[in-house]
């Protein structure tokens, strides 16, 4: 079953009605048909189980049969915030991340950081990332499309990261499994839970120290060297086991 998202606006008592490039998708990409099955979620977070009624070139319209009660997020709200990696690699956090549940994801400008935009390069970076997000939204069948933020310097993301419930981070001179577990273990379903991933040089050893000071969480990934691309994944899908129900 196919999954759009529209405005609030565009859901009406008894039917909803999807404009813009989605259509096109629908009519043309997809070809489907009147009385087909679609999922659709608003931006208020309620997602409802429809069948098609109408196609026209400007507009679908999609009667409700039932909202979706039980929906695809999880109860805790996850914030990555990511370092900046090099190359096209943004783009597969981005779309895993979603995959697996993050609410949403700060790109991070730090010291061991290859990668520098300046403000017009990085909006145009997070329009595309955001799209990113968008289509990964509609593939793992999410109630919302998580946000990507613009990218904030170190200090920043840890301002932001402090205001959470829980703060992760992920060191590779960190070691033992056992206070990972107990420290995931502890998480309460509802909680704000951020995840700091450093780039592909790591943490700075100041970096790591202001994070100390924050009182955030250092945990263990394992005796193995993660690369970026792979610690924030590998600790979502920690905190997944341990908190989707």
């Amino acid at each position: 079953m196919y999954q759009f998202f529209v405005d609030d606006a565009q859901v009406h008592e008894h039917e909803i009605v999807i404009e813009g490039s989605d259509v096109n998708h629908i009519r043309n990409v997809l070809r489907m048909k009147i009385d087909e099955r679609i999922r659709i979620s608003n931006m208020s977070g309620k997602a409802y189980f429809c069948h098609i009624t109408l196609i026209t070139e400007d507009m679908v319209v999609a009667e409700i049969d039932s909202e979706d009660d039980n929906g695809t997020e999880l109860s805790n709200r996850i914030t990555l915030f990511q370092g900046l990696p090099k190359g096209d690699k943004m783009e597969l956090i981005i779309q895993k991340a979603v995959e697996l549940g993050v609410y949403k994801i700060v790109p991070v400008s730090m010291k061991n950081c290859v990668v520098k935009l300046d403000e017009k390069k990085a909006a145009k970076k997070v329009e595309r990332w955001q799209a990113i997000a968008e289509s990964a939204a509609k593939q793992s069948k999410r109630t919302i499309i998580p946000l990507i933020d613009k990218p904030v310097p170190y200090k920043l993301a840890l301002e932001k990261a402090g205001k959470l419930d829980v703060t992760l981070v992920p060191y590779e001179n960190e070691r033992g499994m056992d206070a990972t577990r107990q420290i995931m273990g502890q998480i309460k379903k509802g909680q704000s839970v951020g995840i700091v991933i450093g780039p592909e040089g790591g943490f700075a050893p100041e970096e790591i120290k202001l994070a100390d000071d924050n009182d955030m969480h250092r945990i263990s990934l394992g005796r193995r060297i993660l690369r970026t691309e792979t610690a924030g994944l590998a600790t979502l899908a920690m905190l997944v086991f341990n908190l989707d129900s």
